[in-house]
């Protein structure tokens, strides 16, 4: 369980996010939901959270923005005394080969996905040190582990998240704090939606177990890493992809 910690969680107005923040609410932490334009549905799942009992506030933030992350964290920190957990889930995609893809596209998604978790661990980082202990997972993909076509930009920069966790991870371990990546896979979320059917039944068809993966598998790979269970793992990514990456 995890009663009276702190837990913020970056893009959690939908998907994998949501998930997770429902997830570390209904084991008892406070959680922070960020959002950057998706105020709406920060709303709603706030009063998800909220209906079962939770302990939940919203902070509009973008991650890429160094100064907004330096700001959100000072009030957080002061509005609650502590911040226990972060979970790096912010991200985009802006996919394209390669020879098509623009310098915008190309620096919008590591500017958001890999950028922004560094931003954001940068500005928790010293409370956590301070207090001697704390959980940040950091959401990378199937996508940084193989490589995928038509998605240099993101597989680049989820193979920067996974770099970066073990570098941190080696950073703060001898002050208690803990630092590991969940790499999902394919995800029934709103982003893999978009995709032609074909391109599922090529996905499906790399799986060794043959199907989707769902947000609240992912939800319970973070739980856990945030939780005491874990408490001597730092540096590892793990992999909850169905067997692709095996």
């Amino acid at each position: 369980m995890l009663n009276g910690k702190v837990a913020v969680v970056t893009g959690a107005s939908r998907g994998i996010g949501r998930a997770v923040a429902l997830k570390l609410a209904g084991e008892g932490a406070t959680v922070i939901v960020n959002y950057n334009g998706s105020k709406e549905r920060a709303e709603e799942v706030k009063k998800e959270i909220e209906a079962a009992g939770g302990k939940v506030e919203i902070r509009q933030c973008n991650v890429s923005d160094f100064t907004a992350c330096e700001e959100m964290f000072k009030e957080i920190i002061s509005t609650f005394g502590s911040v226990d957990i972060l979970v790096n889930n912010a991200g985009i995609t802006r996919d394209g080969l390669l020879m098509k893809m623009s310098e915008e596209d190309y620096d919008a998604v590591l500017n958001t996905n890999l950028k922004g978790t560094f931003n954001c661990i940068r500005f928790v980082a010293r409370q956590m040190i301070k207090q001697r202990g704390g959980r940040i997972i950091n959401m990378a993909s199937v996508s940084g582990v193989l490589g995928n076509a038509g998605q240099a930009n993101y597989s680049a920069s989820k193979a920067g998240v996974i770099g970066l966790t073990k570098s941190v991870a080696r950073e703060l371990a001898s002050r208690g704090v803990t630092v590991n990546a969940v790499a999902p896979g394919f995800v029934n979320t709103e982003m893999t939606e978009v995709l032609s059917d074909k391109v599922k039944e090529g996905a499906v068809a790399q799986i060794p177990l043959g199907k989707f993966g769902e947000p609240e598998d992912i939800a319970n790979a973070v739980a856990f890493l945030a939780s005491d269970d874990a408490k001597y793992i730092t540096g590892q990514v793990l992999n909850v992809d169905g067997g692709m990456a095996m």
